[in-house]
């Protein structure tokens, strides 16, 4: 198990504190613009089009909120296949075309099937996905795979992780599910209550040993919009001083999933397994690269340990924002048949971008093999 895990007491400390945490949360830090239910899913336009729109390209797909309890996740060795690759990526890229999305975030890849790989290509995979935190994927057939192929590719990199309150294909547990049903157009609902749908994330990271290398798919999108967003956490930490560096060495936040459960239970959804919180270290290293990464989220985190509310407010707020407003250091990855999406949880954040109002589909499945607990080496200038 990598170095500088928090220890269990800390840990059994914290969650006595969840509620207290939830009580002083700010209102409207957790924001939802693509929650879904069973009542929200419109399966007679699903299953059998409508006027407007053809049924579902993959009805296997289709999210189904059974109510199944799973018991909390396990503890496990995590093994990180990244290290085991070869730096040139003969295997993954000899015969494929790469090009950068940005000077400073994600990649696009053309002339390989990522379920042709062979071992040697999926270690190359992680570490490619880890230097270039997202790559794009075009022209593959993760989608007309049986779902549980797909589901063992992913599982080279771990154990799979179950959502505690997302629809999932029946049968399958262990897919999340993005999904919008056609002639869905509660986005103006949202768009009377707020702004803009932006909710920069880590996908669970509440969670005591949360995704690294991540898979997401498209299935059924609209003819444009609904892009999705990716920032380079490292890059982020890297354009911070050395000092301000150096002072957020050691720093622990709170991560907790209770705020999504309780808004599941409020749509009158499921919420499949019991929600935790954890504490992480606010930077956490990458085991591959060595590169140091901000681990800090608006949707997930709560709190400074050993900080009062008003001085991690301050502090999370300046971290967020850094993310959040960073366009210089963020990719911005448009969907398109045939694509499949693999991002490094550890070292990026992400959202979704709700931008098309007039009814079209949108159904993406996602594959997020856990890793390693997070950790922090340590401090160097």
């Amino acid at each position: 198990m990598a170095p500088g895990l928090v220890d269990t007491v800390a840990d059994r400390t914290v969650d006595q504190k969840v509620e207290q945490v939830i009580a002083e949360t700010p209102q409207g830090v957790y924001k939802e613009a693509f929650a879904q239910s069973a009542h929200s899913t419109n399966y007679e336009a699903e299953l059998k089009g409508s006027a407007k729109h053809s049924p579902a390209k993959y009805p296997h797909y289709l999210p189904y909120w059974e109510d199944t309890t799973y018991p909390p996740l396990e503890p496990f060795e995590a093994v990180e296949h990244g290290k085991d690759a070869h730096p040139s990526f003969p295997n993954l890229l000899a015969d494929a075309t790469l090009k950068d999305i940005t000077a400073n975030c994600g990649a696009e890849v053309r002339g390989i099937q990522l379920s042709k790989l062979n071992n040697a290509g999926k270690d190359e995979l992680a570490l490619l996905v880890a230097q270039k935190k997202v790559v794009a994927f075009r022209d593959q057939d993760f989608a007309d795979l049986p779902i549980q192929e797909a589901l063992e590719f992913a599982e080279y990199y771990g154990p799979s992780h179950i959502h505690h309150a997302s629809g999932a294909p029946k049968g399958f547990p262990r897919v999340h599910l993005v999904h919008r049903s056609a002639n869905d157009t509660t986005a103006q609902d949202f768009f009377s209550e707020r702004t803009n749908s932006i909710t920069w994330h880590t996908d669970v990271s509440f969670e005591m040993q949360p995704p690294g290398t991540t898979f997401l798919y498209l299935l059924d999108g609209p003819p444009a919009g609904g892009d999705t967003l990716f920032a380079n956490c490292a890059e982020a930490y890297r354009r911070l001083s050395p000092a301000f560096q150096e002072r957020l060495h050691g720093l622990k936040a709170v991560h907790s999933g209770h705020e999504q459960a309780i808004n599941a239970r409020a749509r009158n959804s499921v919420v499949r397994r019991e929600p935790i919180s954890s504490v992480h270290p606010i930077v956490r290293t990458h085991p591959v690269t060595g590169e140091k990464a901000l681990y800090v989220n608006a949707q997930f985190t709560r709190r400074i340990v050993g900080f009062k509310k008003e001085e991690s407010d301050y502090l999370l707020k300046f971290l967020y924002d850094h993310i959040a407003l960073g366009a210089d250091l963020q990719a911005r990855v448009k969907w398109e048949k045939g694509t499949v999406v693999v991002w490094d949880n550890r070292v990026t954040a992400h959202t979704a971008i709700l931008d098309w109002q007039d009814g079209h589909r949108r159904h993406l499945a996602r594959l997020t093999p856990q890793a390693e607990r997070p950790y922090e080496t340590p401090f160097k200038v």
